[in-house]
């Protein structure tokens, strides 16, 4: 997009509260009306003053007063009334971010880093609000007020006024040429201010991770480029923006000693009286400020136009197009699953899983194993309709699951990831995120069916003690424990488990896995394992590696095959031994 379409979307946006953007601009003009009066009365005095007319002064002086009076009163409200405008637009545009993020294709996301979004959402749109507060409080007013103040010139002098016409352009020019050349930079800020929130990010979620491997160096040092390119890009910004104001207040100030040097020729020769004087020079102080006004607005607006870009990125991303229209009913859900002639990738330059077929019967454990980049999440993504197949198709109990609606869909599905996601509320609100209309009962019941009632009773304030975000003070298997009593309150038909079990002790993977045992008990289950010890009582085991099956049996079979199942599991139990 370029410069003017953002803009003009910026704009229209605005425009979306119509009444309150007309009586804004109409405070502003009136403002300027009234800030332009005041040299007229103050010529007026400056002409009777040794005329002996003292009433004729004391009018005046009342005049201003009253005139200063209502310029203070607009100069409150015309703010405030921005305000309302801008700040109410982008409480709607964070709204609308927020919402196309929720609705948004899992693959048009993958783009984006979560510190890139987070950056967006706050950096970008703050800096945007105070561009469009700029934009109005400053540029809106100037214009105004270079409207009216060109008018009453041309009306008191055409020498003077052609004077100032002439030369004043110069300081547009410069100003529009240092804008221009801000706003690459600007956008060049945003974007590493971006990529240093996005590092930031990675590296207090792996913080232990980090000093486990004694990486803190070299995290500094990448840091340390990120941060040096950050500063470079604002100091190029900063620095074109920071020339505006000196360049064009310079020119304008040369304007102004050429229009006292010829006005003062005319006053000489009988054409001005020293009052109109002093009102045409007070004119053109009037009307060469907004230029410095403008010019650094402008240099501003390219920062909020590079922001708004970042956010219309989002907003323009594709939404999730609902064809299915078939419901599902739960209660004729028997679960058996197949995988027909599947293919998908996520970059059709590098197929991953090509003519995928599978039969799961109602009821059974399917687990999934093998090394980093086999296919075994993707499995997982499938089924939860994050992706679709490229060819083929995924069935349920006959029917293609892609004829239903998604939601529908889900709701017959319970997914346990590896990281669990807590959010900053009551045990009880996190147990019942799937089922607010949930009974302490019912949460109480998934609790102890989850193997997580004894915990929690132990917490300060039982169920309604306070989480913050992440599950702060629980440890990582009692917040998979959580995870877990929210399935068991929404009981699936089918069950997805993707390595829930790999971050947790030992001692708690044995609780753990006692309620995976009972919450699978007559589901159709998948279970993404790394630790093959908790699969060996599954009904099928697939081995996959390059988005194929190499290998599909129980445990037993596997191990008489002496093949690559075989050599994973005993080099587990080398290493559980070793231990």
């Amino acid at each position: 997009m370029t410069q003017g379409q953002i803009m003009k979307r910026l704009l229209k946006g605005l425009a979306s509260r119509p009444w309150l953007m007309i009586l804004a601009l109409l405070s502003t003009l009136i403002q300027a009306g009234l800030v332009l009066y005041l040299p007229v009365l103050i010529g007026r005095a400056i002409d009777w003053i040794g005329t002996g007319q003292t009433q004729v002064l004391q009018d005046l002086l009342v005049q201003m007063l009253v005139l200063i009076a209502l310029t203070i009163a607009f100069q409150w409200l015309n703010p405030w009334l921005y305000n309302q405008l801008v700040y109410g637009h982008m409480a709607g545009l964070r709204q609308k971010v927020m919402a196309q993020l929720q609705v948004s294709p899992v693959p048009a996301l993958d783009g984006f880093g979560l510190g890139d979004l987070v950056s967006r959402l706050t950096n970008d749109l703050e800096q945007l609000t105070d561009g469009l507060m700029m934009l109005f409080t400053q540029l809106m007013s100037g214009l105004f007020t270079i409207g009216v103040t060109l008018y009453l010139m041309a009306g008191m002098d055409l020498v003077l006024f052609g004077l100032v016409v002439i030369l004043t352009p110069v300081s547009l020019f410069i100003a529009r040429f240092i804008a221009k050349q801000s706003y690459h930079r600007y956008r060049d800020q945003a974007q590493t201010r971006s990529d240093q929130a996005q590092r930031v990010e990675e590296t207090i979620r792996q913080m232990t991770l980090l000093q486990e491997l004694d990486a803190q160096e070299f995290l500094a040092d990448e840091f340390q480029t990120l941060n040096q390119a950050y500063s470079q890009a604002s100091l190029g910004a900063t620095f074109y923006s920071s020339t505006v104001n000196p360049m064009t207040r310079f020119v304008n100030a040369l304007i102004y000693a050429h229009l006292i040097g010829v006005g003062a020729s005319r006053v000489v020769g009988g054409q001005f009286t020293v009052g109109e004087l002093v009102t045409f020079l007070a004119y053109a102080t009037q009307y060469t400020k907004p230029f410095n006004d403008i010019s650094s607005v402008l240099s501003e607006l390219q920062g909020a136009i590079a922001c708004a870009e970042r956010l219309y990125q989002i907003l323009d991303l594709p939404s999730l197009v609902e064809s299915a229209t078939l419901d599902l009913a739960g209660d004729q859900v028997q679960g058996a699953v197949d995988f027909v002639d599947m293919a998908f990738s996520y970059d059709p330059a590098q197929p991953l899983i090509q003519d995928f077929n599978l039969h799961v019967p109602p009821g059974s454990m399917v687990a999934v194993v093998g090394p980093t980049g086999a296919g075994k999440s993707t499995m997982i993504n499938l089924l939860m309709r994050y992706y679709e197949p490229s060819s083929g198709a995924i069935e349920l109990d006959g029917q293609a699951i892609a004829t239903y609606r998604r939601q529908s869909w889900r709701d017959q599905l319970g997914l346990v990831p590896q990281e669990t996601w807590l959010f900053t509320g009551t045990v009880h609100d996190n147990i019942a995120f799937g089922r607010p209309d949930a009974s302490r009962q019912e949460v109480v019941a998934a609790a102890k069916a989850a193997k997580a009632h004894h915990f929690i009773e132990l917490l300060p304030q039982g169920y309604d003690t306070i989480l913050s975000g992440q599950g702060g003070g629980l440890s990582q298997g009692q917040a998979q424990l959580l995870a877990l009593a929210r399935i068991f309150i929404k009981p699936p038909k089918v069950l997805l488990l993707d390595e829930a079990t790999s971050s947790i002790d030992a001692y708690t993977e044995l609780k753990v896995q006692e309620a995976f045992n009972q919450l699978m008990a007559g589901r159709t289950s998948f279970v993404i394992a790394h630790r093959l010890s908790t699969i060996r009582n599954a009904d099928l085991i697939l081995v996959m590696r390059d988005g194929n099956i190499i290998e599909q049996g129980n445990h037993d079979e596997l191990m008489d095959q002496n093949g690559f199942y075989a050599d994973l599991y005993n080099s587990q139990f080398v290493e559980e031994d070793a231990g």
